[in-house]
C-alpha cells in the first residue's frame, strides 16, 4: 500500500522525535561521568564532520550568502550555543521526561514571540491556547521553594534560546541551504565545547563512553535529516503535532534507562501544554486553508 505524502511526513516526524530523544538519552548517560563541555566537544567533532561532508556533497559550501543572511546565520549559531548549554545543564540534573515536558512549550512560545517581535497576527482563540499552555508550564515547574529548582530555570532558558534560534531561522531567505545552517551551528557548538574544556578540564573516556558519543553524533545527524524530510512531505499542519511524540519517547526512555517516571502534576501540566499546542497548530492550519481558498 502506497502511503500519502502526509502519512510519510508523519512517520518521518515521529522517527525524528524518537531519534532526537534517544540522542538526549545517550548524552544524559554520558554526562554522568564525562564533563559537559568535553561531551559537547567530542560529539561535535563527528557531527560537524558529517554535516560538512553532507553540505559539500550537496554543493552548499559554495553558496554565497548575502550580508543579511550571514548575520542571521551567525545569530542562529549563537542561540544554538545558548540552547545547547542550558539544555545540557538541565538534562544532566533533571529527569528526561520532566525536561521534555518543559520543552513542549516551544511551539507556543515561538508563536507568542512572533506576535510580539515580528508583528504576526494571532486571533483570540490561539492567544487563549498560548495562555493556557503557559499555565501548563507553570504546573510542570511549580514556582516556589519546594517545586522549582535552578535546573527548571535552565530548562526555561533552553526554551527561550531555541525560540531565538527558530525566529532567526525565519528571517533567513530561502537561498540559505538548511544543511549549511546546521553545519555552521554544529561547528560553533564544537568550538564552545573546546573553549569550555580549558576551564572544566578533561576526564578519561572509556571505550563505552566513546561508543556512546559516536552514537550520539550519528543520531544528531540522522535526526536532522529525518526532520527536514518530514517538513518537506504533505501538509505541515497535519505533521507538526507529531513533534509532541518526543514527550512519549522521553517518558518511555526515562523509565527504561534511568528508572524515572514523571509525577501526576508533571503529566497534567504536560497534557495541558500538548493539548494547547495541538489546538493552536490545527487552528493555524484551518486559517491558512481559508486564506488560500479566498485568494484562489
Amino acid at each position: 500500500m502506497k502511503l500519502s505524502d502526509t502519512a510519510r511526513g508523519a512517520l518521518l516526524m515521529n522517527a525524528a522525535m524518537a531519534v532526537f530523544t534517544l540522542n538526549d538519552t545517550v548524552m544524559k548517560a554520558v554526562m554522568q561521568s564525562v564533563p559537559m563541555f568535553q561531551a559537547m566537544f567530542l560529539r561535535g567533532i563527528l557531527a560537524t564532520a558529517l554535516l560538512l561532508l553532507l553540505a559539500w556533497h550537496m554543493g552548499a559550501l559554495s553558496v554565497r550568502l548575502s550580508p543579511r543572511d550571514r548575520r542571521f546565520v551567525a545569530l542562529r549559531a549563537l542561540f544554538e550555543v545558548l540552547s545547547t548549554l542550558t539544555f545540557f545543564a538541565a538534562l544532566r540534573h533533571m529527569p528526561l521526561a520532566n525536561l521534555s515536558a518543559i520543552m513542549q512549550a516551544l511551539p507556543l512560545v515561538v508563536t507568542l514571540a512572533a506576535v510580539l517581535l515580528l508583528g504576526e497576527k494571532v486571533g483570540w482563540r490561539r492567544g487563549l491556547a498560548i495562555g493556557v499552555g503557559l499555565m501548563g508550564v507553570l504546573i510542570i515547574i511549580r514556582p516556589g521553594p519546594e517545586g522549582f529548582s535552578i535546573w527548571s530555570a535552565m530548562g526555561l532558558l533552553a526554551v527561550l534560546s531555541v525560540m531565538g534560534r527558530d525566529l532567526s531561522t525565519r528571517q533567513m531567505s530561502r537561498a540559505v541551504p538548511s544543511v549549511l545552517v546546521a553545519a555552521s551551528a554544529s561547528g560553533v557548538v564544537l568550538l564552545t565545547g573546546a573553549a569550555g574544556m580549558a576551564v572544566q578540564g578533561w576526564a578519561p573516556v572509556t571505550a563505552r563512553e566513546a561508543g556512546l558519543l559516536v552514537l550520539a553524533a550519528g543520531l544528531l545527524v540522522l535526526g536532522y535529516l529525518t526532520i527536514v524530510g518530514a517538513m518537506r512531505q504533505g501538509e505541515i499542519g497535519a505533521i507538526a503535532p507529531f513533534r509532541y511524540m518526543a514527550l512519549v519517547w522521553a517518558i518511555l526512555l526515562g523509565w527504561l534507562i534511568f528508572g524515572t517516571l514523571p509525577d501526576a502534576l508533571t503529566l497534567l501540566g504536560a497534557g495541558i501544554v500538548v493539548a494547547s499546542g495541538i489546538y493552536a497548530l490545527l487552528r493555524e492550519t484551518r486559517l491558512r486553508r481559508r486564506a488560500a481558498q479566498a485568494s484562489g
